[in-house]
């Protein structure tokens, strides 16, 4: 199951990026290389240039695959949470209790993709801090209504949608439940960038399954008493 999963290609809305970058050899190093730069640099430092010097190709190679750093991060973004999904699939399938299928979604979105080894040659631990640092930089532009009417954030929405359901399992007249489960993804990304950084904001230090058991008591907490 293990090689399976390593195995395992998240599709992207095509509309994302101008040339698969799945289709070439450049193209997997351009996002391997981007998520290692990224994370070293922060996406406002991080440029197309420095990354084509790191690959020792061109710029305009780059530019070839992605129209900008912006598209480049809502690209690693929707493989991240569709990853994500899988995980959360994967986990919840056999599990018959919706409460515990809760617990266990928000345990995987707490926890992430944690394994070391790489994913089609990407560093998961540095596309992880990523996500948490940077992920909302996808979104919180101008052109964000643009971008959600071709379909860019379809993942994360996706994602919610599944946690969602199963909110609405416990409580069918539940009348937020997007509202509450985009509330904890969101939650838990400020959470664990407060533990690495501003620690003074936090009490859960970074601890995912702290993390993953105070989001699930308090989404039970509000189901229950709605």
């Amino acid at each position: 199951m293990k090689n399976l999963r390593v195995q395992l290609q998240v599709q992207i809305n095509e509309k994302i990026y101008l040339k698969d970058p799945y289709s070439s050899d450049l193209g997997k190093k351009i996002l391997a290389e981007s998520i290692r730069l990224i994370d070293s640099l922060g996406l406002e430092a991080f440029t197309f240039r420095k990354l084509a010097k790191e690959l020792g190709t061109t710029e305009s190679s780059v530019y070839r695959y992605f129209e900008n750093k912006h598209k480049l991060l809502i690209y690693l973004t929707s493989w991240y949470y569709g990853w994500l999904e899988y995980q959360l699939v994967f986990s919840t399938t056999n599990i018959s209790s919706a409460e515990e299928r809760l617990r266990v979604a928000i345990e995987v979105i707490a926890k992430g993709i944690s394994y070391r080894e790489s994913i089609d040659n990407f560093e998961i631990d540095a596309l992880n801090r990523i996500v948490v640092s940077e992920s909302s930089k996808a979104y919180l532009t101008k052109e964000v209504d643009d971008g959600n009417k071709e379909g860019f954030y379809g993942g994360y929405k996706r994602l919610v949608g599944r946690i969602s359901d199963i909110a609405l399992e416990i409580n069918p007249k539940f009348e937020n439940a997007h509202t509450l489960i985009s509330t904890i993804v969101e939650g838990i990304h400020h959470q664990k960038y407060f533990a690495d950084h501003l620690p003074s904001l936090t009490d859960l230090e970074g601890d995912t399954t702290l993390l993953a058991g105070f989001y699930s008591d308090m989404a039970l907490a509000i189901l229950h008493k709605t």
